[in-house]
């Protein structure tokens, strides 16, 4: 089957970057995109901006390159887009909760139906024709609390609770789209399967058991939950639950705590970091006491001693100093704004938020930054009385580095749009 990829239009902001170049759960999109739909296509072709479909007789599968989708979702598309035999195109409905309060707030790229959401998945069995129906496919949606919180934080009955999906597919328009992709559609819907699997299969109940025994650990250590890759270096010290992944040449130091993570190759965990519901991408450094939850670290990126990150989404190659704090709550409860996929603040549909940090930053250290916030790729702040309480989105143009002599020496990898930066990507 042939695959055409369509290109998405607009860069993701604080990032600067399409989002096929994002890492969702520790692989660039595009990557997992490929890797998601290899079981169904031979070929592949990447289109530009307004080029033309092809024009040919075969099974088509066509996607844009923004889209996150996992393989149980792909599967469940192909089966049920293979039986009707006929031209469709996925679709949402707006009763779905998985999608009514997780995806569809801050998006652009849907189109609307009726009752359905139209996303920019097609697949037509004898080549691309302009006749194509909606496919509605459930995401399987289950209610999960993960904190009981007093009522003020929350709704009535004082829960904060995800609707998470068995399948998930969403548009990435927005770096929220990104904490959902990672935690809320990632972890947290890897631990359902998970949980559903263990009390419908009797047989893998059976085998998680006997190999915990085997062992001699609690169930949630033992190596069928907590996938350790090569050459890794681990306190015996340190609590790791499953599930969690770990990848190649990482050390974990004594005390560490990590629950229901992805941690990619290279990754150095120091003393008494704790880590819960997180993505920490390849070649990640956590210094002692290091505290985040439900946050993702792309690659190559330090998040320094005392910091605590809450919810929040950190870029490739940046520095967090020490003993900043990325706060998650209005104290007054007014709805928290978050960018769309226009760059334009809206209701980010959660009651608790952290911030997003792009690509190449550096911040000092004792930085406290309100929810929601944005830090645009490329930008330095410093340690400053006026520097403490970041409570506005920064933009490159407000980055402290442009005041001194050496600013040169801090290059801008990472401009909007058409700028143009002469500089190449590495790292650091």
């Amino acid at each position: 089957m042939l695959k055409v990829i369509l290109p998405a239009s607009n860069r993701i902001s604080p990032f600067n970057e399409p989002a096929r170049d994002l890492r969702i759960q520790n692989a660039p999109l595009w990557l997992w995109q490929r890797n998601a739909l290899a079981p169904y296509v031979t070929k592949e072709m990447e289109l530009t901006a307004h080029e033309p479909l092809p024009r040919v007789r075969e099974a088509t599968l066509v996607h844009r390159n923004n889209l996150f989708f996992d393989t149980d979702y792909i599967r469940a598309f192909m089966s049920a887009a293979r039986k009707r035999g006929r031209a469709c195109r996925a679709a949402f409905s707006s009763a779905d909760p998985a999608f009514r309060e997780h995806a569809q707030p801050l998006s652009t790229s849907y189109t609307l139906a009726g009752n359905l959401y139209l996303a920019d998945l097609w697949y037509y069995p004898r080549g691309p024709v302009a006749d194509v129906e909606p496919l509605v496919i459930d995401l399987g949606s289950k209610e999960v609390g993960y904190y009981h919180v007093p009522t003020y934080m929350a709704d009535q009955s004082g829960d904060l609770i995800f609707q998470v999906p068995m399948r998930s597919m969403l548009a990435i328009d927005s770096w929220v789209h990104i904490f959902i992709a990672d935690i809320v559609f990632g972890l947290f819907g890897r631990g359902l399967r998970f949980e559903t699997r263990l009390n419908n299969d009797l047989g893998f109940k059976l085998k998680i058991l006997a190999k915990a025994l085997y062992e001699g650990r609690q169930v949630l250590e033992c190596s069928e939950l907590v996938k350790v890759g090569k050459n890794c270096v681990i306190d015996p010290s340190a609590i790791i639950h499953g599930p969690t992944s770990i990848g190649d040449n990482v050390t974990i130091n004594a005390g560490a705590i990590i629950e229901n993570c992805i941690i990619g190759n290279n990754v150095n965990v120091s003393q008494d970091v704790q880590l819960m519901l997180s993505v920490v991408g390849d070649g990640a450094f956590l210094p002692f006491r290091t505290a985040m939850f439900m946050t993702t670290v792309m690659e190559n990126s330090m998040i320094a001693q005392n910091t605590c990150l809450q919810m929040c989404v950190v870029g490739r190659n940046t520095f967090i100093g020490a003993g900043s704090t990325f706060t998650d709550y209005n104290l007054i409860p007014a709805p928290i704004l978050a960018r769309d996929g226009h760059n334009e603040l809206n209701p980010s549909n959660r009651p608790v938020m952290g911030g997003c940090v792009g690509h190449n930053c550096r911040l000092g250290s004792g930085m406290i930054v309100f929810p929601a916030r944005t830090i645009e790729s490329d930008v330095v702040l410093f340690a400053s009385k006026e520097r403490r309480v970041i409570d506005r989105d920064i933009r490159y143009e407000d980055s402290d580095h442009h005041q001194l002599k050496n600013a040169s020496l801090h290059r801008r990898l990472y401009p909007r749009g058409d700028e143009a930066s002469g500089a190449e990507v590495e790292s650091w």
